[in-house]
């Protein structure tokens, strides 16, 4: 599963594993370098693929290295997922974050996967040009670069990097937003906001926090099929 993560280079690849009949399929994700334990992006695609081409219930439950997670579809193809919230604490910045992102800070956090660094505006976010090599060096799955968003219709914006798994810039980023939905619920004062990834290609997310989780909306659509072929044996 790495090799094959490895040659198709995506910020994740999913792997899914059928169970017996009425058990959760088992889901696992792996960048380019590591196997990581968790991920929205590649869960929202998997649960896509089943709903689009199996005769799978709207609600799906898959195990994984972040216990049970479930996911549920509307009428009009909204997935939704159930994710553990992975909630933030203030932290000094480690030597070398701050210079790597090349940023000022307004508040820095830190909870079991990543740092965040709040910013004063969405321009700010959107104007980050960060050192990856430094940043690599920092002790920590990846970095969030955040701040309450100026556009209409979303409530906060952010961006990813995780050199150090493989993934300079991540598109969209679910993991990140079970950090991202209670610090700017809190801030803002609603379990239920939009979140704007800013990546060159970007997303929005739908998140609503429930006690200790959160809630990611979204949607997927098919853009390639196709059969996987085993390489053989080297001579």
């Amino acid at each position: 599963m790495q090799d094959l993560a490895a040659e198709m280079r995506h910020s994740e690849t999913a792997f899914l594993l059928a169970g017996e009949p009425g058990e959760p399929y088992s889901l696992r994700w792996f960048t380019p370098k590591v196997e990581v334990d968790l991920c929205g992006h590649a869960t929202l695609a998997a649960a896509h693929v089943l709903y689009s081409t199996g005769s799978v219930p709207d609600a799906l439950r898959f195990t994984t290295r972040s216990g049970i997670l479930s996911t549920t579809r509307d009428d009009f193809g909204l997935i939704s997922m159930d994710f553990p919230a992975k909630v933030l604490k203030e932290v000094s910045p480690p030597e070398g974050l701050l210079e790597a992102l090349g940023v000022e800070p307004r508040w820095v956090g830190r909870n079991v996967w990543d740092y965040l660094v709040e910013v004063e505006s969405e321009e700010a976010v959107r104007a980050a040009s960060p050192d990856l090599r430094a940043l690599e060096a920092v002790d920590a799955r990846g970095i969030i670069v955040t701040a309450e968003a100026s556009q209409p219709g979303v409530d906060y914006v952010s961006r990813f990097f995780a050199p150090r798994a493989g993934v300079p810039e991540d598109p969209v980023t679910g993991s990140a937003h079970c950090a991202l939905a209670p610090l700017w619920s809190d801030r803002l004062g609603s379990n239920t906001l939009v979140g704007a990834q800013v990546s060159e290609r970007g997303g929005l997310i739908r998140t609503t926090v429930r006690g200790d989780r959160v809630e990611l909306a979204g949607r997927a659509v098919t853009i390639l099929s196709g059969e996987l072929h085993a390489l053989p044996p080297q001579p």
